[in-house]
């Protein structure tokens, strides 16, 4: 059985595709805050012309950058480094604008008073976007180039200022006069507060980095984890069904017995002995194991599990330990389709015959064993009786044999009724019905006296 084993190159790729996943959302998402924000900025400077023009060059530089990050992405032009450089550009050109254009041009005042303006914000709004790449990596660097270009612009505006006021000017507990004049005065710069907000700004890019780092550690382990799962499944799979495994890898070794009413399947090739005497035992398992794979497909495709190879019996189960309320009709389509099988292709060269029989009724199934080792099993009187009808098949010249507790969910009209027949084990004859052939639907051959073995 093959295995998909899923790596750490594999896992970097699922984690580079969220990345660009991420990025293509981010630009988007960016884009609406352009509109958005430009939108506002412009439409409030309506006013002037000039200056409402200026804001729509910014705006446009800004979306120009992203369309062309968009269109990047996931071509062969895209690098590692790409991402990081349009967060660079982003943070340069908004630093840029913020160190270089005043307020108001009619308005001589020092540059720094533009830090009085609401716009750190702007730096928040850019770190917000770097998060959606579910890049850790990112988003520190979109902080440290917030920092960088935040204090380079004060830096930068403030650079030819003759005289500055701070913080420590005013004093440790200044009056309401002494406050007034230093923090309403023009050359009042907050070097203190600047520091402060770039801290601010770098702690939240640790903040969010970190989120991103444990988001993709628990995704790293939840992948390793269900890679780890699929193959105990696999493995597992190949000694019981599917559906057992996965139900004892959820219960953690264990299914605890159930009650339930399943149809039982159980079919076996006729005169396996002779075959076996004919072709020897190299041939004889060369036969089983196409013969036993053509059959689990055919069963499993109808909803059944295989709890037994027996031989070359299948004991073949429906409705546990996966429920199926159709478990009846599936059970027989199984093996009508199972019979026709047989009766159009050979196994490894050799041709076979099959019996089946199949009976519907109340099941115990369950995880049974002892000595550290478990085996997931069926019991009561529908499983023997299943087997029993299996080996009636020789007797009445059949291939198939159905109880009439799985007809009833049916459509009688689809079977031949064989008879009435005293089955050993059970106080009361049941009638047991085999398919029909086309022409003769449901014909009853009369009550026939027969004993399973």
């Amino acid at each position: 059985m093959q295995q998909t084993v899923i790596g750490k190159p594999e896992q970097t790729a699922i984690f580079h595709e969220a990345e660009q996943k991420g990025l293509r959302l981010a630009i988007k998402g960016r884009l609406v805050a352009l509109i958005l924000m430009g939108g506002w900025l412009i439409a409030t400077r309506s006013g002037n012309p000039t200056l409402a023009f200026e804001y729509g060059t910014a705006v446009a530089i800004f979306a120009t950058l992203g369309v062309i990050h968009y269109r990047i992405i996931g071509t062969a032009q895209d690098r590692y480094w790409v991402k990081y450089l349009f967060v660079a550009l982003d943070i340069g050109i908004l630093s840029a604008l913020i160190a270089t254009q005043r307020i108001f041009d009619t308005v001589d005042l020092p540059q720094a008073v533009i830090f009085r303006a609401p716009i750190f914000p702007f730096y928040f709004v850019i770190l917000g976007i770097a998060a959606f790449s579910f890049s850790p990596g990112l988003v520190l660097w979109a902080g440290i180039c917030g920092v960088a270009g935040w204090m380079g612009a004060f830096g930068f505006a403030i650079r030819n200022m003759t005289q500055t006021y701070d913080w420590d000017d005013m004093g440790i507990s200044p009056d309401t006069e002494t406050f007034i004049r230093y923090f309403y005065s023009p050359d009042f710069v907050g070097t203190g507060s600047r520091i402060q907000e770039s801290i601010a700004l770098f702690i939240v890019a640790c903040l969010i980095a970190s989120v991103m780092w444990r988001a993709r550690h628990t995704v790293r382990r939840q992948i390793e984890a269900e890679q780890e799962r699929s193959t105990i499944s696999d493995i597992f799979g190949q000694y019981v069904p599917p559906a057992v495994a996965e139900a004892l890898i959820s219960k953690r070794g264990t299914l605890a017995p159930v009650e339930r009413e399943a149809t039982i399947l159980f079919a076996d090739l006729a005169d396996f002995t002779t075959l076996t005497e004919t072709i020897g035992p190299k041939g004889i398992v060369e036969v089983l194991n196409t013969y036993f794979d053509a059959v689990s497909q055919i069963i499993t495709r109808h909803h059944g599990v295989i709890t037994q190879f027996q031989g070359d019996a299948v004991l073949a189960t429906f409705n546990v330990p996966a429920e199926d309320p159709d478990h009846a009709r599936c059970a027989v389509r199984a093996a009508r389709e199972i019979s026709d099988l047989v009766q159009s292709r050979d196994f490894a060269g050799i041709r076979v015959r099959t019996r089946i029989g199949i009976c519907t009724g109340t099941v115990i199934a369950g995880s049974v064993g002892g000595g550290g080792r478990q085996n997931y099993t069926v019991h009561g009187d529908t499983v023997n009786l299943a087997a029993r009808l299996e080996v009636m098949n020789k007797e009445l010249g059949t291939d198939v044999l159905i109880s009439e507790t799985t007809i009833r969910y049916l459509v009688a009209d689809d079977f031949r009724k064989i008879g009435q027949m005293d089955v050993r084990g059970l106080s009361e004859p049941i009638d047991l019905f085999t398919f029909a052939p086309a022409g003769e639907r449901n014909i009853a051959t009369g009550n026939m006296s027969a004993t399973a073995s």
